[in-house]
């Protein structure tokens, strides 16, 4: 068997890598030509404990290699980005793109594969572009088992945390739905290659919307924790220890509030049934927008925190702790904390001192000379203002008398 991983981000690469410790012969495709460069060295381009290791022997072994142009396979595992448009439209634009590029390498008898995350009726719209630059085979008909088809498609979403991709990508349970039910039966038998928990069959759309449904559960789980911040806040009422209280009650479980909500999946998968259903999903709708308007409450702590110091703001130094979406990885992705950091970037203060243990370069979207990366060391040295974004390990250890004498607006609660 020979199976073609498109897309080698945070999920077609250990996806990819996994199979390949299995003894399955892997392709992995990516636009990238610096990421297939540094995969095929037996390197890797993200941050994912384990996965350099699983990278390294499978280059080694053979069974993976990394391309840019789509080869032949037996199946075809599409694991591209799905955004959001300006307006909160779904972008399908990836999975359009990969569609078409492995339509001209299908044989009868593939297995096409969608993995990524995908507002309902997404893979029958793959299925469609598909068909359209393949008039000559025949694909399978949502719902109907009375049809032949040549290739096979099923809709397998990725139900993994980061920082235990690996882990989980073989311990958690797969939710494999098919255009028909023979798809997802071929699909199951490739995952049981190394997903060791259950696969459970059922249609295409129903396993779109169980990812959209799971996310969009712990979306509004955290709204609730980040709405009790601000109504704590208000009544001046220290939310964590609240919090604490009210959790030990035998069926209370209210999870911590943060600056926000980031990350490809959480922040973006509500609103693909808000488009879906948008006069239905309210409760979704509202508390897609509590997420999105936390960074506007901690913005404001920083004007106060400010108002305190008898300073000028030009003279003032600020540390924005953490730039990920959550701790320990060097994830980006719709990140509350990055968005933060980059409008304190330009409030206009004298220093903006990033601290972000996980990457080596600002990212893109500060303008200012004034913002730089350095270490945690150097910042609480000179700052005036700490602002905790992520709770990194790195941070959670620190002394804390590094602390004394600075305005502290400590998002994560860890130094409470």
């Amino acid at each position: 068997m020979i199976v073609s991983v498109i897309g080698l981000g945070y999920i077609g690469l250990p996806t990819a890598a996994v199979l390949a410790s299995r003894s399955v012969m892997v392709i992995g495709l990516d636009v990238n030509q610096k990421t297939v460069d540094i995969i095929n060295q037996g390197k890797v381009h993200i941050i994912e404990p384990g996965l350099d290791v699983l990278v390294q022997s499978s280059v080694q072994s053979g069974y993976l290699k990394a391309t840019t142009k789509p080869e032949k396979a037996d199946v075809f595992m599409i694991a591209v980005p799905t955004p959001f448009k300006d307006d909160h439209e779904p972008d399908l634009s990836y999975i359009e793109s990969a569609a078409k590029a492995i339509a001209p390498v299908l044989e009868k008898g593939n297995l096409v594969i969608l993995e990524s995350t995908s507002p309902v009726g997404s893979t029958e719209k793959m299925t469609e572009w598909i068909k359209e630059a393949r008039p000559d085979f025949s694909f399978p008909e949502f719902g109907s088992s009375s049809i032949q088809y040549d290739i096979s498609v099923a809709h397998c979403p990725e139900r993994v945390l980061p920082g235990q991709v690996i882990r989980e990508l073989v311990e958690n349970d797969r939710i494999i739905g098919g255009m028909t039910t023979h798809c997802a039966e071929r699909a199951r038998d490739l995952y049981k290659i190394f997903v060791e928990a259950d696969c459970l069959i059922t249609d295409c759309r129903t396993a779109e919307l169980s990812k959209l449904v799971e996310n969009s559960f712990r979306d509004v789980n955290i709204a609730f924790a980040n709405e009790l911040s601000l109504i704590c806040d208000k009544l001046d009422i220290n939310v964590w220890e609240m919090i604490k209280l009210s959790n030990r009650h035998p069926r209370v479980n209210i999870l911590q509030p943060g600056p926000g909500v980031g990350g490809h999946c959480i922040a973006v998968d509500p609103w693909f049934i808000i488009n879906s259903a948008p006069n239905e999903a309210r409760l979704i709708h509202t508390a897609r927008l509590v997420n999105d308007s936390k960074p506007n409450f901690i913005l404001d702590k920083v004007n106060q925190a400010v108002k305190v110091i008898a300073k000028k703001r030009s003279e003032i130094k600020i540390a924005c702790l953490g730039l990920a979406f959550k701790p320990d990885i060097d994830d980006l992705r719709e990140s509350p904390a990055l968005n933060i950091a980059r409008q304190i970037d330009l409030m206009k203060f004298n220093e903006v001192l990033l601290i972000e243990p996980n990457i080596n370069q600002i990212p893109k979207g500060f303008y200012t000379n004034s913002t730089k990366l350095t270490s945690i060391e150097n910042a609480l040295k000179v700052v005036d203002i700490v602002v905790l974004l992520v709770d990194h390990i790195q941070f959670k250890c620190i002394d804390l008398s590094l602390l004394s004498g600075k305005q502290i607006i400590d998002t994560r609660g860890i130094w409470q």
